[in-house]
């Protein structure tokens, strides 16, 4: 219908933002969000920089404090920006200082002269964290003087670069206290653990480089984090593997370099049943997506143990190659390649498309792992006999999914009957309601829009899938209604395409036993359907654990901190608060309302920005080292939130 209101298109409709304008405009473009993890990306530019120095060999050592006052500061060791004055006629003449933190697409990286190897492309880091900050100040020091330039509110300069006086004995390098904007972020409290696990990665990447993280916050200790591994990679790997039991002790290592580019691997071979435990980085940007450094390397792996494997007659003429998958089972492996000119693909930089990335891997792995494997028989001999078990058991597994299938088909081929189905048949539109418990589900299926929203109940706990092969997996109930269900097959035959709905919500109590099975159903869904949560479509629900009355209008409050909030809002307020009950003993009426309804209620989105990272936190939590898993609960114990007691 047209509309009755006319509106003009002419040149009073162009509105061109000036500076850093747009990035307050559209923060999003630059930093994904301006939740939590936006908030982050703010930390991550400006240490990011101080890497580029480590990685062109003039940084030892970063010290990123969090301040007393809610700010942040990144100080180096080293060269400092420059602080003379730009030729570029269109920088008006201003410092280089000024205008690397005040300018979009400004740096030292793009000529390739300022930094040959480079993480952060664009020019934009510190410009976009001045853009999104209340403040900032940066110091210089170079040549025996400090210099210093002050920002105000969205990155317009207050004070121009000026010494203010002698560096102390020696010091060069760069300092930047910044304090985000909290008129742009929901929240400008930085989360400790996340940014430590960020910083001990790249410490990992970045053999011999010093990384300090003090947190002088009120209530946080002030106890330096410092991170420095004089193996890198290989104490990577092994830390990695901290929570499993290794196949062998040895961490296989080998490095080789050509013109503009080089790459460092190692890998370890574990007792579990994990096949994708590669996790690979260009530039020190972990590329979740892989690429062509991942590519040549299972290529070579794949070629190199099959070819020992014939040499030790491991294998009989007439029996097939072992696959990649049976090979991979169990391992551990970092790969790390440094270049002149990466070309990623996609706005995350998720995956590596350079060509030549992947003949350097295919080369340096068959000729080193294969001289490897020669030099090392023990250990050689007990790689192949775990991928000739993982052969085995896929074999197993193949014959339990064509028994699941010829069963299905006698039976008619339907869905689960426990699955109470939505009507649309777009998936886009479509979510899937995973429930913990019948009578749970019986609310859910009452509060539910059956139009778009499908509920499945499951009973119990599932099987922890981080200790079983997948043939032992498709014996469990649960776990094949789930893959009947979403429709997508399991693990490295799943395919997210074919996936049913696009959102996969877990629905559990807000206790122990329903943060057990959370924690159940994420293992799955990280080890089997992966393509899931890279997607960001699989969800946790949050029921409210409080309601109240205001007026005559019921108000649900979603946790402790969400009450102490509105008290702190409502301070007059005398009515009781009404601790709220296990999902399935709340009315399906308000079930729906807090919980279901797609306009009022409050989803967690799972994500998973670093891949390694999160490999580890679900080996550490459900594998079988107990003492790993004890020592993580201890750590993160003061970041814990949403926790019912």
């Amino acid at each position: 219908m047209a509309s009755t209101t006319e509106s003009t298109y002419d040149a009073s409709s162009i509105t061109a933002l000036e500076g850093l304008e747009h990035v307050r405009k559209r923060p999003g473009m630059y930093i994904g969000s301006t939740g939590i993890g936006g908030l982050h990306h703010l930390v991550y530019e400006v240490v990011d920089n101080s890497v580029d120095e480590a990685m062109a060999g003039h940084c030892s050592r970063i010290i990123v404090t969090l301040l007393p006052d809610g700010g942040c500061e990144v100080v180096d060791d080293g060269r400092g920006i420059p602080v003379d004055k730009m030729a570029d006629p269109k920088l008006k003449g201003m410092s280089a200082v000024e205008a690397v933190l005040s300018q979009l697409n400004t740096g030292g990286k793009f000529d390739g002269n300022g930094y040959k190897v480079s993480g952060g492309l664009h020019g934009v880091g510190v410009s976009v964290v001045n853009a999104l900050s209340a403040r900032m100040e940066c110091e210089v020091d170079r040549d025996g003087t400090r210099h210093l330039i002050t920002f105000t509110k969205g990155g317009k300069v207050e004070h121009k670069l000026k010494p203010v006086g002698d560096s102390p004995k020696g010091r060069t390098g760069t300092t930047i206290r910044f304090w985000p904007d909290p008129l742009v972020f929901e929240t400008v409290e930085f989360r400790a653990q996340t940014l430590v696990e960020r910083f001990q990665m790249m410490a990992f990447l970045n053999r011999g480089l010093e990384i300090q993280f003090r947190d002088k916050r009120p209530g946080h200790s002030a106890e330096p984090v410092v991170y420095r591994y004089a193996g890198g990679i290989i104490d990577f790997v092994k830390h990695l593997n901290s929570s499993r039991e290794a196949l062998f002790k040895q961490v296989i290592h080998f490095e080789q370099s050509e013109e503009d580019q080089e790459i460092e691997i190692a890998l370890q071979w574990n007792t579990g049943y994990n096949a994708d435990g590669i996790h690979s980085f260009a530039n020190g940007i972990n590329t979740i997506e892989g690429g062509m450094h991942v590519e040549g390397f299972k290529k070579a792996l794949t070629n190199a143990v099959n070819r020992y494997a014939r040499l030790a007659k491991a294998l009989k003429d007439s029996e097939e190659n072992l696959t990649g998958d049976d090979i991979r089972e169990g391992v551990t492996c970092v790969i790390s390649v440094r270049l002149r000119d990466p070309q990623f693909e996609g706005q995350t930089k998720g995956k590596l498309g350079n060509v030549s990335s992947r003949s350097l891997a295919e080369k340096a792995t068959n000729d080193k792992l294969s001289q490897w494997l020669e030099e090392h028989p023990t250990e050689a001999k007990k790689i192949v006999a775990k991928a000739v078990q993982a052969s085995r058991a896929r074999m197993a597994a193949r014959k339990a999914r064509e028994a699941t299938r010829r069963k299905s088909a006698l039976e008619g081929a339907g869905m689960p009957d426990k699955l109470k189905d939505c009507q649309s048949s777009d998936p886009a539109e479509s979510e899937l309601f995973i429930v913990e418990g019948d009578s749970a589900g019986g609310s859910a299926i009452q509060a539910r829009d059956p139009r778009t929203q499908a509920i499945l109940p499951i009973r119990g706990k599932i099987l922890n899938v981080e200790r079983a092969r997948i043939d032992q997996m498709l014996k469990n109930a649960e776990i094949q209604t789930l893959i009947t269900a979403i429709g997508a097959g399991i693990g490295l035959e799943f395919d997210g395409d074919k996936a049913r709905y696009h959102k996969v919500i877990i629905m559990c109590d807000a206790d122990v036993d329903g943060s057990h099975i959370r924690i159940l159903l994420l293992t799955f869904f990280f080890r089997q359907m992966r393509d899931l949560v890279d997607a960001e479509r699989v969800y946790i629900a949050q029921p409210p654990l409080f309601s109240t009355v205001v007026g005559k209008e019921k108000v649900y409050l979603k946790d402790e901190h969400e009450k102490q909030a509105f008290l702190t809002a409502n301070p007059d307020h005398k009515r009781e608060f009404q601790r709220l009950k296990g999902l399935g003993e709340m009315d399906w009426e308000e079930l729906g309302d807090t919980t279901m309804d797609a306009d009022q209620r409050t989803l967690l989105r799972v994500t998973t920005e670093q891949a390694a990272i999160a490999d580890e936190v679900f080996s550490t939590l459900m594998g079988e080292n107990v003492e790993a898993r004890k020592h993580f609960i201890q750590t993160n114990a003061h970041d814990v939130r949403f926790l019912d007691i």
